[in-house]
Parts: C-alpha cells; sequence; structure tokens
C-alpha cells in the first residue's frame, strides 16, 4: 500500500529506541557524548564505531532529521547545514578544486550568485554562467576541467523552468555531476532522482521548517553519481565506495568549516516535515486563486506562476513538478512608485524577505536583494523595477484578496 506523503513522514522510526518511548525525538542539546572506554572512542575517531561523539560532527536529533528526510526522497545520504547557503558551499568545495569550473545557470537567487561569481571565484573555482532553459549553450561550456551542472529547478524570482532531462543527458554524456537547488520544489511536489539528479541542495528554511521557525539547509545525495568520474574524490572512492561524496564532507569540508545544523533547528525542521503537505497544499491553491485574481485586474500589467493554465513553461511544471511548481507568484505594475505604493497600503500582506513562511510575504527584488548589482546586471538577469515577488502564505484566500485589492484600488 502506497502511503501519502505526509504518513510516511510522521511514521519514520527513530535510529535507535527512545529509553523513554517518547513519540517525539528528543532535543539532544548536548555538545559531546560519552563512551564505555578508552578503546571505544579510538575507534570511532578511526572511523571503526559510528557513535555520535562531538554535536559539530553529527547528533542525535540531527541524524533524525536527515533520516526522515532520506526516508521522504529515497535518497542515498542527507547531510542537514546551518543554512542552504551553507549547503551550496559545502557541495561546491567537496567536488572542486582550484582551476575547475562549474556551469550554471544566470538568473539565480541573488546571493547563489554572488557566492559563485564573488566569493568562491578569489578561490579559483570558476562558474560560466548560461541560460539553463537552452541545453544547447550549456553543453557548448562543458570543457575538461568542468565538475557539475548547477540550475535551481525554478528560479528566484523570474520563475523559469529548464527541462531538466535535457540537463541531465549532457551531464551524463560527459561524466558531470547534475545539481538542482530545489528549494521553491520540495520532495513533497518533486522526486530529483527520476529526473537524472545527483545532488540536491535546499534551503530548509523555506518550505521544510514549518513556516520559518529556523533556518537551516540541507544536502541529498541520491547515491547515482560514479565518484570515480571525479578527480579530487577519486582517490577516496577505495576507501568510502558509494558514500565517497558524504565521507569527504564529514572528514574534511562540513566538520572543518562548521556549518553544522543545531538540535533546536532540527526538532523544529522534523515537525516542518510532517506539516508540509498540508502547507504546501494550501498555498498552492491560493497561488492559483491569487494568480487568476491578478491577471485580471486592470491594474496589474503581467502575472507570473507557471502552474496557471496560460504560463509559457506550464507544460514542463506539469510534467515535473505535478503542476505545482512551488508557492511563489511575481506581478508587475506600472513602474517602481507604483510597487512601492502598493506595498505600502498593505495590511495583512508582511513587507519582508523570506519564501514559505505560514504569513504571505512580498518584496521588491530590484531595490532589496539584487540592490547589489549594476542596473545592467540586474535586467540581464530579468530583474524588473515593475515587479515584486509574493510569497504565498497559508491564510484565508478570500482575506488575501481582499487586502490587495484595496492596496491597487488606493
Amino acid at each position: 500500500m502506497k502511503k501519502s506523503f505526509t504518513t510516511r513522514s510522521l511514521h519514520v522510526p527513530f535510529p535507535k529506541k527512545d529509553v523513554h518511548r517518547s513519540l517525539d525525538m528528543p532535543i539532544y542539546e548536548s555538545v559531546a557524548f560519552e563512551f564505555d572506554s578508552a578503546e571505544d572512542i579510538a575507534a570511532n575517531f578511526r572511523g571503526e564505531l559510528p557513535a555520535h561523539v562531538y554535536s559539530r560532527t553529527s547528533n542525535p536529533t540531527v541524524e533524525y532529521f536527515e533520516q526522515k528526510l532520506k526516508a521522504l526522497t529515497g535518497a542515498h545520504h542527507v547531510l542537514a547545514l546551518s543554512s542552504g547557503m551553507s549547503a551550496i558551499t559545502n557541495t561546491i568545495l567537496a567536488i572542486c578544486k582550484s582551476g575547475d569550473n562549474i556551469i550554471s545557470g544566470n538568473h539565480l537567487f541573488a546571493h547563489s550568485y554572488s557566492l559563485f561569481d564573488q566569493t568562491l571565484r578569489n578561490y579559483g573555482l570558476e562558474t560560466r554562467f548560461t541560460d539553463t532553459t537552452k541545453a544547447d549553450e550549456v553543453e557548448k561550456l562543458v570543457d575538461e576541467n568542468t565538475r557539475a551542472i548547477y540550475f535551481e529547478t525554478v528560479t528566484n524570482p523570474q520563475l523559469e523552468i529548464a527541462d531538466i532531462l535535457k540537463l541531465s543527458d549532457i551531464a551524463k554524456k560527459y561524466k558531470l555531476l547534475l545539481i538542482s537547488d530545489s528549494t521553491i520544489t520540495p520532495p513533497v511536489c518533486f522526486n530529483a532522482k527520476d529526473f537524472g539528479i545527483d545532488i540536491e541542495v535546499m534551503s530548509t528554511t523555506k518550505h521544510i521548517s514549518g513556516g520559518a521557525t529556523s533556518f537551516g539547509g540541507v544536502i541529498v545525495d541520491h547515491g547515482t553519481y560514479d565518484w570515480q568520474l571525479n578527480p579530487n574524490l577519486k582517490p577516496l572512492v577505495e576507501k568510502f565506495g558509494k558514500d565517497t561524496f558524504v565521507g569527504r564532507l564529514r572528514k574534511n569540508y562540513y566538520r572543518n568549516t562548521g556549518g553544522a545544523m543545531t538540535a533546536h533547528t532540527a526538532h523544529y525542521q522534523i515537525l516542518g516535515l510532517d506539516l508540509l503537505e498540508l502547507r504546501f497544499e494550501r498555498s498552492y491553491d491560493n497561488c492559483m486563486t491569487l494568480g487568476e485574481f491578478l491577471g485580471n485586474h486592470p491594474e496589474v500589467k503581467g502575472v507570473t506562476y507557471p502552474g496557471l493554465k496560460n504560463a509559457a513553461n506550464y507544460d514542463l511544471a506539469k510534467v515535473q513538478f505535478d503542476g505545482k511548481p512551488g508557492t511563489i507568484i511575481t506581478f508587475d505594475l506600472e513602474s517602481e512608485q507604483a510597487c512601492f505604493a502598493f506595498m505600502n497600503r498593505l495590511q495583512l500582506i508582511r513587507r519582508a524577505t523570506n519564501l514559505n513562511d505560514n504569513k504571505s510575504l512580498i518584496i521588491h527584488p530590484w531595490s532589496t536583494i539584487y540592490v547589489e548589482f549594476s542596473e545592467a546586471d540586474r535586467l540581464a538577469m530579468k530583474i524588473k523595477p515593475t515587479a515584486m515577488r509574493l510569497s504565498v502564505g497559508i491564510e484565508s484566500a478570500d482575506d488575501l484578496i481582499a487586502d490587495i485589492e484595496q492596496a491597487l484600488n488606493g
């Protein structure tokens, strides 16, 4: 019998039976863990006795969150980190060295773009930006030093969608790793493994946290890549086998850069996973209702949501995400000034940055998230001064429409 996402999430067993038979995983807010003997702790440090030793490297509550997400995605490994940006950084550092390059979409979330174009470039890691919706343009950039193709399943805030199977074909042809940022499309609507994705990174701050309760990130290894194909990881294959990628992270980058998720964060995100399907479905329904309302309002100059049947990328959204491509809508007014005036008249929707809070949040990306980029760069990234990003929450659709309508009507 096939169980629903929520049912499966609620009933993932603990790694070890709780001594008090708690129904919820306890919060193990402990820094260190005791061993029975000097021999045991030495064996642990040699990698011969699996056990928690220090919460910067592993923790029982965090482990359960990882195991829970692993069960829901069918992944080979899940590694939880302190943020989505930490997940991206650790992934790229683990697969690349100075002189290597990755190919990435050019319409990324601003901080991801900045990480690649500024931070990592200073350490000799090149990012070749291109339009990942055009597979032939991606293929032209591959050379002998390319290690991965990186893309966002739905770009934020442009809401573009690449044909993932085409990217997967290129990755396989050239023996590259295919990495997706799946933050906008959580596992309740997207099975990455079915589309040939090897590694997923996600900001669990968004959908998974349960409504902006905490911030974190995950790296999801689907166990589909042959690590002997990557010259930086090949020397470790004999020792770690299929676990080479996570082994390199746990014994090097993840451990040494200190990006571990805390036990309290894991607790919040465990609860968030249990409610993910319910929250996502409500927000998606609201997106569809708001999309139709905005599309018919005379003050609105354009609406973008790939779940709408008139969207240019609707067919891809239907195939890849079951027609539920996240819970973000963007819409345009006649000018930047009109956007500011509209936002200032809102009484229910919050003026704030973040995605997938229980509350609906609105922001003007041109003047905020992307403000550090030049006007020419913003336009090249399809960031418009007339556009706002609305992260749709779980309020009543009627209440959201009433707030938007009064703000549009002035």
